[in-house]
């Protein structure tokens, strides 16, 4: 039953998002971002809310460390505006992951993105980033295990994540800059960005060896107390 799930939210985030931003962009048009983006929203709840136990206390609680977790994410991304690449989302979003669950670091990481950008600006760039943000979520859950008893690759992983998430968003520069995909100009922009990516990379990592002890810490009590 579990695996049953486990699929049903797979597919749900990996191939039902991507479509609404095609249908989006394709129907729409890139002006009506707004569209996408609340479907994204809407969809990245549905296989958390698949995952709830039926008639469980436990429920409300997890909702609760869910916005916790995605307001510590979206306060972050917030305080540290003022310095270029260098932001602790991603690592707050993968260790939301780590400890409560593929669908949880999905949710954590597309709400990121959409309520952050109430504060810097909505745009076409919002479906984009919150589908990345919340794939990285959903990946990390996936290993989690392994990411939780190796550090190493805890690290590699966060590195990993930065230079994805940037070469995701440069797809979205490519529309905002021609009116549409082209791939001659991709490269361009990648290599243009290559500064960003690199501090953000870097600073993933290091915002994983300064939070995933305490804040991990503090979440593993919680769940041994709520027994979530």
């Amino acid at each position: 039953m579990k695996n049953r799930k486990n699929l049903i939210s797979a597919l749900i985030l990996l191939i039902g998002i991507p479509v609404i931003m095609a249908v989006g962009f394709l129907i729409f048009g890139g002006k009506r971002y707004a569209f996408i983006s609340a479907g994204i929203a809407v969809l990245s709840c549905v296989p958390f809310f698949m995952s709830f136990e039926r008639n469980s206390d436990n429920n409300s609680v997890k909702l609760v460390i869910i916005s916790v977790m995605t307001a510590l994410s979206v306060a972050g991304r917030v305080l540290f505006s003022m310095l270029y690449g260098i932001k602790p989302v991603t690592a707050i979003i993968i260790i939301a992951a780590l400890y409560l669950g593929s669908e949880a670091g999905f949710m954590t990481g597309s709400l990121t993105a959409l309520v952050s950008n109430f504060f810097f600006g909505q745009g076409i760039w919002t479906p984009f980033q919150m589908f990345t943000w919340g794939l990285i979520g959903f990946i990390a859950g996936i290993f989690s295990e392994k990411l939780k008893k190796n550090r190493l690759i805890l690290y590699v992983y966060g590195a990993l994540s930065g230079i994805a998430y940037s070469l995701v968003i440069d797809i979205w520069s490519v529309f905002w800059n021609y009116g549409e995909f082209d791939f001659s100009k991709y490269p361009v922009l990648i290599s243009s960005s290559f500064v960003f990516t690199l501090m953000y990379a870097v600073s993933n990592v290091i915002f994983l060896m300064l939070l995933v002890k305490p804040i991990g810490g503090k979440l593993e009590r919680i769940i041994t107390k709520y027994g979530i």
